[in-house]
């Protein structure tokens, strides 16, 4: 694989996302292949546990948005059937048959935050930096999991300002399980798969199969299937800001559009 590196330590399979000079932006082959090595690992009898992890300077910063601009991505319809690859992967992790623990260091944000927090547990380091910044260029969340982790008010902020938190913050709305220095974040994501792998793999399975369960009863899937209609249209739609976003990108760079996206909103923070 080019993008996704596995190790396979029973009873660990470790996933690491590997495509730094990109700050491991989810491009379509590297979904591909995260998908891939998820399904190798579910049915990996010898697993328990699966860690997922990125960089030191980032988990993912998201969609590739060059990747989009260059397929020329534009239609209610393109974006639908783009996004599926999208919310399959997140939900891919979401629904695996074994716990899975995310370690974070870095950046996480956009498709990269969604797909952190689709694990069932997850460790950051305290440089660690959380966010769904995509109204800031006229977009927004693809597998719609905030509400059901940190509830409305919190979740209106974040979705609404686009705004980025710190791992503490992060940690005390309950999007993390634990805030460690750097050095120490690979022994406790260890220590921790280790402890759950002690228990029987039919035991595990069952019990995350009974807590995906009760976010279901609650509605979380019906709100990611609604929200992957609403978001093809979102994506679609024709403002002077996705418009400059996409221009910038196309002409000038990424580096170049996310620097015009941030400077709107310099001044109120």
């Amino acid at each position: 694989m080019t993008y996704i590196r596995t190790e396979v330590n029973e009873p660990i399979a470790t996933l690491t996302i590997d495509r730094p000079e990109k700050l491991n932006a989810l491009c379509v082959e590297l979904m591909r292949e995260l998908h891939t090595a998820l399904e190798a690992a579910e049915q990996d009898e010898h697993v328990k546990a699966v860690v997922l992890r990125g960089g030191q300077r980032a988990f993912s910063v998201g969609y590739d948005i060059r990747e989009e601009v260059v397929n020329g991505i534009s239609t209610a319809e393109q974006w639908h059937t783009g996004l599926s690859t999208n919310i399959g992967l997140t939900m891919k992790v979401w629904e695996l048959n074994k716990p899975v623990i995310g370690a974070v260091s870095g950046w996480c944000l956009a498709g990269g935050c969604e797909l952190a927090l689709a694990c069932d547990l997850l460790l950051a380091t305290e440089d660690a930096q959380f966010g769904e910044p995509e109204i800031r260029f006229g977009s927004g969340p693809v597998t719609l999991l905030l509400p059901f982790l940190i509830g409305q008010k919190a979740t209106s902020e974040l979705l609404y300002t686009g705004d980025i938190i710190d791992a503490r913050r992060a940690q005390a709305l309950g999007l993390v399980n634990r805030v460690l220095p750097a050095g120490e974040l690979d022994a406790a994501v260890e220590r921790l798969a280790q402890r759950i792998a002690l228990a029987p793999l039919s035991i595990l399975r069952y019990t995350k199969r009974a807590l995906t369960r009760a976010y279901e009863a609650m509605g979380l899937r019906e709100a990611v299937s609604a929200n992957h209609d609403i978001a093809a249209v979102l994506n679609s739609a024709a403002t002077p800001e996705r418009a400059e976003f996409t221009e910038l990108v196309a002409t000038k760079g990424l580096g170049a559009a996310l620097a015009w996206r941030d400077e709107r909103y310099r001044d109120l923070e």
